[in-house]
């Protein structure tokens, strides 16, 4: 079977990373700027709002890029030329694989918000701040996921690459469904802290929503840029299964990075909205688990037995239905009283 054409070059589609990157500014800039100019303490209510703001955008990017595929790939001669394409059902796919990775990415976000609600904790963030902490938590995670998924595109062009992502996933999946907790965070502990502090003098308490302030005439670091030192590691290791899980259901870069950006976008409110109930979803992590695992072995043998490609629909309903369940058993059957942590 002759392999697929690449359907976004970089070369070709540089201004679409350009524009997209514009965007996502944009619509930040407009967050803080407008909506969030004033430090508040955000409610549920807020926090489900602009949830379901955050996914309409997602979801009406995502039908616009299929219209946008509809189009482009019938006028490009360098894929219509190549034997047996169909742009109707390459954008499909296309549209169906964004949807997958942002599920995917989405759903691997409510793990890490319990690290959040951690930290922040551990530092006793004022409720005012922590919006801004995160904030500027999600600048930092657009450069580190685009560093991630620029050295995941170079890989995955070696065919041992493949294997060992696959390899990584099942790995990664079997350990969240049978390591158990992983103990408590200490950011105390970790060295780059421990560095931090050791060179860069630290404020005594909170002195507003800078991150840095002048006392007696020297830069001290509030400890908000602290808390957010320590998001910006953690988002880091996040990345490392993250990105290799999207590149399991979609060999394109440029969907790998919207619908990953797109999902990093919406953490900061699925946090406010899901902080004091993350525990509830107990059964989340065996979901989890079994969805990096299937990822793993799609990317590594399925896709072979496929004759080049596991079909994307079928991938979305698995992914779809296996955290549906578990999220499903979590509320029917919720964690006793003796179980809580």
């Amino acid at each position: 079977m002759a392999q697929a054409p690449q359907l976004f070059p970089f070369a070709e589609y540089w201004w679409f990373y350009a524009g997209f990157l514009v965007l996502v500014f944009a619509l930040l800039a407009l967050d803080l700027g407008v909506f969030h100019r004033k430090s508040h303490a955000v409610s549920m209510r807020e926090a489900g709002a602009w949830t379901f703001v955050w996914v309409s955008l997602a979801l009406v990017f995502n039908v616009g890029f299929y219209f946008f595929m509809r189009w482009r790939f019938a006028a490009d001669a360098r894929l219509t030329a190549h034997p047996g394409f169909d742009p109707l059902v390459a954008s499909w796919n296309t549209a169906l694989e964004f949807l997958a990775g942002y599920i995917v990415e989405y759903s691997l976000s409510i793990d890490n918000i319990f690290v959040f609600v951690v930290v922040l904790k551990y530092f006793a963030v004022p409720s005012e701040y922590q919006h801004r902490v995160l904030f500027f938590g999600i600048l930092g995670a657009l450069l580190s996921r685009g560093v991630f998924i620029a050295l995941g595109a170079a890989l995955l062009q070696f065919e041992w690459v493949i294997w060992l992502f696959g390899a990584f996933l099942v790995f990664t999946g079997v350990k969240m469904m049978t390591g158990g907790d992983d103990g408590p965070v200490e950011p105390h502990e970790r060295a780059i802290i421990r560095y931090f502090r050791k060179h860069v003098p630290v404020t005594g308490g909170f002195h507003g929503q800078s991150f840095f302030v002048r006392d007696a005439g020297v830069l001290h670091a509030n400890p908000l840029f602290i808390a957010l030192l320590f998001l910006e590691m953690t988002d880091i290791v996040f990345a490392v299964d993250s990105v290799p899980a999207i590149f399991g259901l979609t060999s394109e870069p440029l969907v790998v990075f919207t619908s990953n950006i797109f999902a990093i976008l919406g953490l900061r409110n699925l946090y406010f909205l899901l902080a004091n109930a993350v525990d509830k979803f107990h059964f989340l992590k065996y979901g989890l688990g079994i969805v990096l695992v299937f990822v793993g072995l799609k990317m590594a043998v399925l896709n072979r037995l496929w004759g080049g490609h596991f079909p994307i629909g079928l991938s979305l309903g698995i992914i779809v239905g296996v955290i549906g369940v578990s999220i499903g058993l979590s509320l029917a059957f919720p964690r006793k009283a003796q179980e809580e942590p």
